[in-house]
């Protein structure tokens, strides 16, 4: 009788999966309702979400999908048990610090595992998978983002959701991808504009497939319906520009467009109800100027905020946030959290960015002096195309900002730069020269231990000054 059930005996693939998962899970949970107080920008998330079930109005500096989460996590965490030691009023009620955090914990678990989706579907390679899901996993400032009441995790969550879902629609052709997808991608936006980046990805590499097709051969050309749908084994796996034209303008315009606006400007409704000042049509629109409004009046310097960087620091991260800073006990106990990614991590993925950006540039010139066509194969031209343009869709549009911006505005191209790293990585550990495995292991083994070095300040464990300052290696650091 009991033979009558199989055992489970997962993969060890499968099992690293896991593995990964439940690591990002345990360390985003562990000690969570430290600090006793609003950290950071909790000043402003925190208060918005208790001021919906406090019935308060206010005015938020963005879209409210961010808010109403954090609302939600507050109300399911009152049913928890928590430590008495760990409850105030700082939100307009006596509320636990893990009531308002736990959700974007359990949020930001899951990136490790959208972003290892978005390699495979992408790559079908299961190291690729691995390699993005790990790295993502040792990073700080995706842990940092998942360990307080801040809105930037729920942006990456639905942007890379979305993306992903898109990705899966074009091996798999089913219509309920393509929806859910733009659905998702409007979400992100609706937590912050710049979420719209990943939005933005889409279009920029629909319209480059279409494009590139109707100049070698024009409209009549297209056989937009002839590509089937990629098997769960990568085969008909067509080029991945063709994949793109089996979503027609139509669908385009309907789905990711149409369906987007749709969406974001449903999610505004409780919140314009909830704020009777804003509940019509003309209070939707009017939030909408005053939000643009309040953005364009915010200054950059550091009288407006000590830690303003601008975009082209956050390749080196010239400038992390100190979200949390304390002294205390008879020993000077430093207890620290900085906003900072792994740096390791950091510096070797933007020169994965940078190595990329160099191989298409030589696969060009080589095309136009030396007639050479196969620098890149058709695959990988695909996965460099697509990180690239998402890459640059989340980076770029910073160029044009004038307010003070952070460096955890580089979170969403981030996680980009480390897909690029992964790739170039299992193209090292793939490779038959020794040489080449042994440099991927190194770096590996460097970003590992870095994680480890660095974890006190992504934590909050205490240190001693001088361990705070071995950690802090630039001036501009603090």
């Amino acid at each position: 009788m009991l033979n009558r059930f199989p055992k489970l005996r997962p993969t060890p693939y499968q099992a690293s999966i896991v593995a990964i998962f439940v690591f990002s899970l345990v360390i985003r949970f562990w000690n969570l309702g430290q600090f006793n107080e609003l950290v950071f920008d909790e000043v402003y998330y925190a208060k918005f979400a208790s001021d919906y079930w406090l019935g308060n109005d206010f005015f938020p500096s963005h879209p409210p999908l961010s808010h109403y989460l954090i609302a939600l996590a507050m109300g399911l965490g009152q049913f928890f048990p928590v430590n008495p030691e760990q409850v105030n009023d700082l939100t307009g009620a006596v509320r636990s610090t893990w009531s308002y955090r736990w959700l974007n914990a359990l949020t930001g678990a899951t990136i490790p595992l959208l972003l290892g989706a978005i390699a495979y579907l992408l790559t079908q390679r299961r190291l690729v998978t691995l390699l993005t899901m790990g790295l993502v996993a040792l990073d700080g400032l995706f842990l940092v983002e998942s360990r307080y009441a801040l809105n930037n995790i729920y942006l990456v969550f639905f942007g890379l959701l979305g993306q992903a879902l898109v990705l899966w629609h074009l091996r798999q052709g089913k219509l309920w991808q393509l929806i859910l997808g733009g659905i998702s991608l409007a979400c992100a936006g609706s937590v912050k504009w710049n979420g719209f980046a990943f939005l933005l990805g889409i279009y920029l590499l629909w319209a480059i497939a279409w494009f590139r097709t109707v100049f070698r051969q024009g409209w009549a050309g297209q056989q937009v319906n002839s590509l089937e749908p990629l098997d769960g084994n990568g085969q008909n796996n067509h080029d991945f520009f063709s994949r793109w034209l089996t979503i027609s303008p139509f669908k385009f315009a309907l789905w990711l467009v149409v369906a987007p606006v749709i969406t974001y400007s449903v999610i505004w409704i409780p919140h314009l109800l909830m704020n009777g000042e804003y509940a019509s049509l003309e209070g939707f629109w009017r939030i909408q100027r005053q939000t643009w409004q309040y953005h364009r009046r915010v200054g950059n310097s550091p009288d407006i905020h000590p830690y303003c960087s601008p975009w082209y620091s956050w390749l080196v991260m010239a400038r992390p946030i100190a979200y949390f800073y304390q002294k205390s006990g008879k020993f000077g106990l430093i207890y620290d959290v900085h906003a900072m990614a792994n740096p390791i991590l950091l510096w070797f993925s933007t020169g994965a960015m940078g190595l990329l950006l160099g191989t298409i540039a030589w696969q060009k010139i080589s095309q136009f002096f030396f007639n050479r066509t196969n620098s890149i194969n058709v695959p990988l031209r695909g996965v460099t195309l697509y990180i690239v343009v998402n890459y640059a869709a989340n980076l770029l549009p910073w160029l044009g900002i004038s307010r003070c911006t952070f460096f955890y505005h580089y979170l969403t191209a981030y996680g980009f730069s480390i897909l690029a790293l992964a790739l170039i990585l299992a193209t090292l550990l793939d490779s038959p020269q020794r040489s080449h495995r042994i440099i991927a292991w190194t770096v590996l083994t460097l970003v590992a231990i870095a994680f480890w070095y660095w974890s006190p300040v992504f934590l909050g464990m205490p240190l001693t000054p001088k361990g705070f300052a071995l950690r802090m290696l630039f001036p501009s650091w603090i």
